[in-house]
């Protein structure tokens, strides 16, 4: 997996800092940005979060590009919404020798490896037989969840948080989980205030969601993400 941030809103954090100052002070427009210092802008956003107030957060945006990851994993990013996407067309893009992404767990198993890479070999084989006999749109629907695919996204900050919260979780599937951390490396080191209290819901929020189906390790995983 590679993950690369492509681009994002100049000086992010005090975009939302300009914008907050606009909701809690009489300034026009045109001198929201005066005076506004780094270490103002942190208080702004600090401040932000300790009131619950994140819908300034929406003015900045992360556009990232993601490299060898499976179409299991895209149908997972997918599922959040308030977002963009494009992602490499198997509609026109021939798989005839698709790269696939192979889980830790089979990996692990020497018996389960061997079945999943001859499994692989019977699609690729199955998908040029096919090539040959329907349209290339159609031949596509015999390809794998696992065959390695690439897609940019973009997501705004508010966004960006909802999607630590539930992916950056132990309780994450490991593949997406995988990317939860590698975008989280990314926006912390262009905006570390901003995405400083960012994370899984147990750092984010404090407490964890997931009841009775907890991974229970709250202290290392908080001094995980306060270490990243």
């Amino acid at each position: 997996m590679h993950v690369t941030l492509l681009a994002y809103t100049p000086d992010p954090e005090k975009t939302v800092a300009a914008a907050a100052r606009l909701c809690y002070s009489p300034e026009g427009a045109s001198t929201l940005l005066d005076g506004l210092t780094q270490e103002k802008a942190g208080r702004f956003l600090n401040k932000l979060v300790e009131m619950g107030h994140f819908s300034p957060i929406e003015h900045v945006s992360f556009t990232f590009a993601v490299e060898g990851v499976s179409r299991a994993l895209s149908h997972q990013l997918v599922r959040h919404r308030i977002a963009s996407y494009s992602q490499k067309s198997q509609r026109y893009v021939t798989e005839d020798a698709f790269a696939y992404i192979v889980p830790p767990s089979v990996k692990e198993n020497s018996e389960a490896e061997a079945l999943f890479h001859e499994q692989m070999e019977n699609i690729r084989q199955a998908y040029e037989k096919l090539r040959a006999m329907v349209h290339q749109e159609d031949a596509r629907y015999v390809l794998p969840n696992a065959c390695e695919t690439k897609v940019v996204f973009t997501m705004n900050a508010r966004s960006l948080h909802n999607f630590f919260a539930l992916r950056c979780c132990n309780r994450a599937q490991w593949e997406i989980r995988d990317l939860a951390e590698a975008v989280y490396r990314e926006v912390k080191k262009v905006a570390p205030t901003l995405f400083g209290v960012s994370g899984p819901a147990c750092v984010s929020e404090g407490t964890c969601p997931e009841g009775e189906m907890t991974c229970g390790e709250f202290a290392a995983v908080r001094e995980k993400f306060r270490n990243m």
